[in-house]
């Protein structure tokens, strides 16, 4: 079942700004896990599964974008010219496929270069395939958004590769707690949030972090490794267990958050890494600066290649993050935590 949902959402079209295929998607898996299931004006899913009693406001937190380009010119050609939605290199670009969300498909290619140390995205265009401008716009308009076509390969040994395991892998995750808490009794007050535009700085999450006002807040996304060859030094490999962050660029876990996710992996024998991010952050920058401040942590998917169209993750990591978290929710967070 979570493969199955896995490739549906890997699959699916959902640059920032345009998450609405994905939201429908996710907005589907949730019907009757839930006590309550909304929309905000922002766009972010929000998901409430009620305790019992008066317990803590535990926000969970995965993003529902990926990264794509934006059609900024159409010459006369019909070629199009675009800019980046989110952190795209060229270097990655040159004949892939991507997709607007009206169908239209289109590979990349560049002007002639004398060095290919000169590639920018100013001298690349999308080829749709049109003859001139007036056939180029008859599909494709100034501000129509693109993601990379791929398909899921989720079939077979642990491994998965895809373009959006950031981070339809912790929609997934969030999806499938959902699942296995129907039933059970827990004493936090859970708001699950798949949120928008975390490519483009966190921006659903701050608004949602606000509205929800929790009490304690953990991010579900992805994270570098240092498993390849010759990679940057990082603690962090795929199949060792899912990472629970200790620092990155917008954030640095708060210690009983971080000690409690450790301590609950060990009472469990769930394998876990510690993740020290050097660059790039996740949701739980805006939520632990919500309001007056909220103890915040997150548990990361190690996936190499991030931001490209084959990022890879090991579905027993993402099995992993789903047992810590339901481990984390059945234990009463607001004396462990605040």
């Amino acid at each position: 079942m979570l493969k199955e949902l896995l490739k549906k959402l890997l699959e699916a079209y959902g640059p920032a700004g345009n998450e609405g295929p994905v939201r429908e998607i996710l907005r589907k898996e949730v019907e009757g896990f839930a006590d309550e299931v909304k929309v905000d004006a922002l766009g972010n899913l929000i998901v409430v599964r009620k305790a019992a009693g008066a317990g803590p406001r535990v926000l969970l937190a995965a993003h529902m974008d990926e990264i794509g380009v934006i059609a900024t010119h159409i010459d006369e050609k019909g070629f199009v010219r675009f800019s980046n939605i989110g952190g795209v290199s060229p270097y990655v670009l040159l004949g892939q496929r991507v997709v607007f969300e009206n169908g239209t498909v289109g590979t990349f290619g560049t002007e002639k270069l004398d060095d290919i140390k000169d590639l920018k995205l100013a001298k690349m265009f999308i080829d749709i395939g049109a003859t001139d401008e007036k056939s180029a716009r008859e599909k494709v308009s100034v501000g129509d958004i693109a993601g990379f076509q791929r398909d899921a390969r989720v079939d077979g040994g642990g491994r998965i590769i895809a373009k959006s395991l950031d981070d339809r892998s912790g929609c997934a995750v969030l999806v499938q707690v959902l699942k296995e808490l129907k039933g059970r009794d827990i004493p936090n007050q859970v708001y699950v949030v798949f949120s928008v535009q975390e490519e483009l700085g966190t921006r659903g999450a701050k608004t949602a972090a606000y509205g929800v006002n929790p009490d304690i807040g953990i991010a579900v996304d992805v994270t570098g490794t240092g498993d390849t060859p010759e990679a940057h030094p990082m603690a962090v490999s795929l199949g060792k267990g899912p990472a629970i962050k200790v620092k990155d660029s917008s954030v640095i876990a708060h210690p009983r958050v971080r000690q409690l996710m450790v301590e609950t992996a060990k009472e469990k024998g769930i394998p876990y890494q510690l993740e020290v991010l050097e660059r790039g952050g996740t949701d739980t920058g805006p939520i632990h600066l919500t309001r007056e401040g909220v103890p915040s942590g997150a548990i990361s998917i190690p996936t190499r290649y991030l931001h490209t169209p084959s990022e890879m993750a090991d579905i027993d990591d993402i099995e992993n993050a789903v047992k810590l978290i339901v481990a984390l929710l059945e234990k009463p967070l607001g004396e462990k935590v605040l």
